[in-house]
């Protein structure tokens, strides 16, 4: 059994935070440390640690991760303009909270995402 994180907890609402969309499968809040002027975190509400954990089972959350980034890209005003999804993988990756999750990043020019 994956351990809780904080993100179990604001999708029942027991911790507070900007909550921008939340249906059955997942949820979408403000990140509290926001790297561009549109920062949303949309994670499953199942909990899932990472992707090398998810199954076909959980493609139905997946993929509405994907389309509820484009409503709030939409919803932000960024999606004419262009904006980054990223989602990190374990420590190499990036990932510091082991409970899937995907970045909506936008509201100004991003840049390269990788340098060389």
């Amino acid at each position: 059994m994956a351990e809780e994180t904080i993100f179990s907890k604001i999708i029942r609402r027991e911790i507070a935070a900007d909550i921008v969309y939340q249906d059955d499968l997942v949820t979408a809040f403000r990140d509290i440390n926001p790297q561009a002027p549109t920062h949303v975190l949309i994670v499953p509400n199942k909990l899932i640690p990472t992707v090398n954990d998810a199954t076909s089972e959980d493609e139905p959350a997946l993929g509405r991760m994907l389309t509820v980034a484009a409503k709030i890209a939409t919803d932000e005003g960024i999606s004419a303009d262009g904006y980054r999804l990223i989602i990190n993988c374990n420590r190499n990756g990036g990932q510091e909270v082991y409970h899937i999750h995907m970045h909506l990043v936008g509201g100004r020019p991003l840049g390269r995402i990788l340098g060389r």
